[in-house]
């Protein structure tokens, strides 16, 4: 079932999002408006984990929902997804990955939002010398990074210390992609 759209109108957009109001009609047959946000390029999520079982973390103060604890992410920007997210580990870690593989695709807020997510799994971890200085996390807001067991990383989402929900689907991606949900 789809909901025809019978006209657009853009209400506002900004380097990374577009808000549109669509004269739709609904399921059941009436008009109205709806409200739709559209990132204007994917996001990507990054899983690292190392072979002791241990989950690369960070908290992040969020405009609109204050600290929270996240897998590093962030937008392409344009750029390729595998090259984003490897830029995005850098920066927001100063780890770099040997090995990655690419895990699954997501929807955010798929109620209101266009937002293409694709998530990777990063292994096989280093921090270079020449690591990334810390304004970067800075200016995004990253006021810590951690290496967390995966039992209480688990043991924090089900506490609802992790609350960010694309955190929680990536991290099942990635448990599924090693084997340990079936």
């Amino acid at each position: 079932m789809s909901w025809p759209t019978t006209s657009r109108a853009t209400v506002y957009q900004n380097p990374w999002i577009t808000v549109t109001e669509d004269a739709v009609t609904r399921p059941d047959g009436t008009d109205g408006i709806y409200g739709v946000v559209e990132l204007r390029h994917a996001a990507v999520f990054v899983v690292a984990v190392t072979p002791d079982d241990q989950v690369l973390l960070v908290t992040v103060e969020r405009h609109t929902v204050g600290r929270s604890i996240e897998v590093p992410s962030g937008g392409t920007d344009g750029q390729d997804p595998l090259a984003a997210a490897q830029r995005e580990l850098a920066e927001e870690t100063g780890y770099v990955a040997r090995s990655w593989r690419r895990v699954g695709q997501m929807s955010a807020l798929n109620g209101i939002c266009r937002a293409p997510e694709l998530v990777y799994l990063a292994t096989d971890l280093s921090r270079p010398a020449s690591a990334s200085d810390s304004s970067a996390r800075r200016r995004e807001g990253i006021g810590a990074v951690q290496w967390v067991p995966m039992r209480e990383v688990l043991a924090m989402v089900q506490s609802s210390r992790i609350t960010d929900g694309e955190t929680m689907a990536a991290l099942f991606l990635a448990l599924l992609e090693l084997g340990r949900v079936s």
